[in-house]
C-alpha cells in the first residue's frame, strides 16, 4: 500500500475510535440564510446568496462568499459553498453529546441534508476534537461516522509522481476520559509523519 493510501486508512481508524457524531437534533432544524445578495428561481428550485453568507441549521454553520442551494422534490435541500481568494468556505457543527465540534474548511464544500454527507473539495483540512486531517479530498458522513480522505481530487487517487500527501495529527487518547486507547495505530503513523511539520489550518479565522 502507498504511504499517502496507508496515512488515509490509519487516519480512518483513530477517527473511528473517538466517533464523531454530528447533533442529530440538527435534522429536524430549519435553515436560515444571511447574505449581501440573493437569487433565486423557483422553477428550478435554486437560491443563490453571495457576499458574506452564513448558513445555519441547528448547530451547523457554514460561512463562504457564495452558496447556492438547491431542493429536491422531497424539500432535502443541498448547498455548495465557494470562497474568494483570499477566505476558503467554512463549516462547523456540534458533535452529538459533547461540548466539541468537528470544523473544515476547503476551496469548495458541498453539503447534502438527505444523505447527511459534507464534502471538501482541495486545499481540504478537518478537526474532530483534537484530531485533524488534511488532504485534496475529505469526504464526512454523519450516519456512519466516517471519514475518507484522499491526495487527488474528488476522492481520486494522486496522480504517479505527485508530491500531494494526506496529513493527520492524531492525539492520544486519556484513559481518564473513557476514549479507548489507540497506542498501536499511533505508533504506527509516527514513521509516516516523520518530518512533517504540525497540521495548521491556512485561515486562522475562529468561526462564531
Amino acid at each position: 500500500m502507498k504511504p499517502s493510501l496507508l496515512l488515509a486508512a490509519i487516519a480512518g481508524i483513530m477517527l473511528g475510535a473517538n466517533p464523531a457524531w454530528a447533533e442529530k437534533a440538527d435534522r429536524d432544524k430549519p435553515v436560515n440564510i444571511e447574505a449581501d445578495r440573493v437569487s433565486v428561481d423557483d422553477v428550478k428550485k435554486v437560491q443563490t446568496f453571495e457576499g458574506n453568507v452564513q448558513l445555519v441549521k441547528g448547530s451547523l454553520t457554514i460561512r463562504a462568499e457564495r452558496i447556492v442551494v438547491t431542493q429536491d422534490d422531497d424539500g432535502y435541500q443541498r448547498g455548495v459553498a465557494t470562497g474568494s481568494a483570499g477566505a476558503l468556505p467554512r463549516f462547523r457543527q456540534k458533535r452529538e453529546g459533547q461540548d466539541e465540534y468537528i470544523e473544515g474548511e476547503a476551496e469548495r464544500i458541498e453539503h447534502d441534508a438527505k444523505a447527511e454527507k459534507t464534502e471538501f473539495f482541495n486545499r481540504a483540512w478537518v478537526k474532530s476534537g483534537l484530531d485533524e486531517v488534511r488532504g485534496q479530498f475529505i469526504s464526512y458522513d454523519a450516519r456512519t461516522e466516517n471519514y475518507f480522505v484522499t491526495s487527488g481530487s474528488n476522492g481520486s487517487r494522486a496522480k504517479p509522481g505527485s508530491t500531494d500527501r494526506v496529513r493527520a495529527v492524531i492525539q492520544p487518547k486519556n484513559k481518564d476520559t473513557g476514549a479507548v486507547t489507540t497506542a498501536r495505530p499511533a505508533a504506527a503513523i509516527a514513521p509516516v509523519l516523520k518530518g512533517t511539520q504540525s497540521i495548521a489550518p491556512p485561515h486562522q479565522e475562529t468561526a462564531q
